[in-house]
């Protein structure tokens, strides 16, 4: 089974309206009384709509509105099909992995300091620091309102296990943030590919875990199952971003809406390919790869000659084939504990997209 017959982008496509309609009934374009007490009680004293409309609904639209795959609700609704059950049904869920992931993404630009965006600004170069904090944090939270509002689908032991995923992960994506900043800091100088890997696992892997764990109890799955989809997710969140490492050093799509090749190289990280290179570099070429990444430079030159020392260990084609193997190897076992359906072959092919995309 290769799923080779199904295109993933135009599924992809074809999906995102329905997530971006569902999104919108949650959070709206523009601001009102009723939605207002719709999420937080009758005011005691006096809300400010024009203030909360310019500090959280325009800075979450502009974002919002800028793109992105949705994969991860996709990977949501496609595991409750590939598990038997109506993915309809829980539609108002795919709020949880889409607006948590987004308000990730505002963070992080925070503390990286990164300029671009998804071909645009930051949000927090376009609406201030303080308010991208804040809108920021509130996409962490926010999402747990559509789950209360539909807490009456699931007896209470299925709503005390999805609220653990949630709670679980939350703390695990910032476990994740906090390792990935502390070595571009320079902090963390006997850097393997196994602590990389838990770095992955923590801040990629984490949404794509919960959007797979949850959309299993959505499904009424066993806590085995639960826990096994949960962690072909999390190989599927690592070769995602192995493959985003990949394509932020290459002449790709993606590296162009971040402001141009070698971003990650500025940043300092230690990604895969740099663990590899420096793992079996000459001790020439491995301290003056670390020097260029100490340097934190936007220089365009010492960028591409830090490139070249990657390439020259093939650390790009071993990055690209290891997320291949991740994926083939938990799918073997994830294979065995679902049943026979399109769903099933939708989701092989899915993953295989995320690691061989070129966007």
């Amino acid at each position: 089974m290769t799923g080779e017959k199904y295109d993933i982008l135009a599924l992809l496509e074809e999906a995102k309206p329905l997530i971006d309609r569902t999104i919108e009934k949650w959070v709206p374009r523009k601001i009102s009384k009723e939605w207002l007490e719709s999420v937080c009680g009758r005011a005691r004293y006096e809300f400010d709509p024009e203030v909360i409309q310019k500090t959280i609904l325009d800075p979450f639209w502009d974002f919002l509105d800028r793109g992105g795959k949705r994969w991860r609700p996709y990977l949501f609704l496609l595991v409750i099909e590939a598990l038997g059950k109506n993915p309809e049904e829980y539609l108002d869920l795919v709020v949880m992995p889409e607006v948590i992931h987004n308000g990730s993404i505002v963070i992080d630009d925070i503390e990286d300091d990164s300029k671009m965006r998804r071909k645009k600004p930051c949000l927090h170069r376009i609406f201030g620091t303080d308010v991208a904090i804040n809108v920021g944090n509130w996409m962490f939270f926010f999402p747990l309102l559509p789950l209360y509002k539909n807490k009456d689908k699931f007896d209470e032991k299925t709503f005390q296990k999805i609220l653990q995923v949630y709670a679980q992960e939350m703390v695990n994506i910032h476990f994740g943030q906090a390792t990935d900043i502390g070595w571009h800091k320079g902090w963390g100088r006997e850097i393997t590919v196994e602590r990389y890997l838990q770095m992955c696992a923590f801040k990629t892997g984490t949404l794509a875990r919960m959007s797979a764990k949850i959309a299993a109890l959505c499904a009424g799955a066993s806590d085995e199952v639960v826990e096994k989809l949960g962690r072909f997710a999390e190989s599927v969140g690592i070769a995602f971003q192995i493959q985003d490492d990949v394509l932020n050093i290459s002449e790709s799509e993606l590296a162009k809406g971040k402001g141009g090749i070698g971003e990650d190289i500025t940043e300092g990280k230690r990604t895969l390919m740099v663990i590899y290179t420096l793992e079996r570099a000459r001790k020439e070429d491995a301290s003056r790869l670390e020097e260029i990444l100490d340097m934190h430079t936007r220089d365009e030159k010492l960028i591409r000659e830090a490139i070249e020392i990657m390439r020259r260990y093939g650390a790009i084609d071993f990055a690209k084939e290891f997320a291949r193997n991740l994926i083939r190897e938990t799918w073997k076992e994830t294979e065995r504990i679902l049943p026979e359906s399109e769903a099933k072959q939708k989701l092989k092919a899915f993953a295989d997209f995320l690691v061989e995309r070129e966007i």
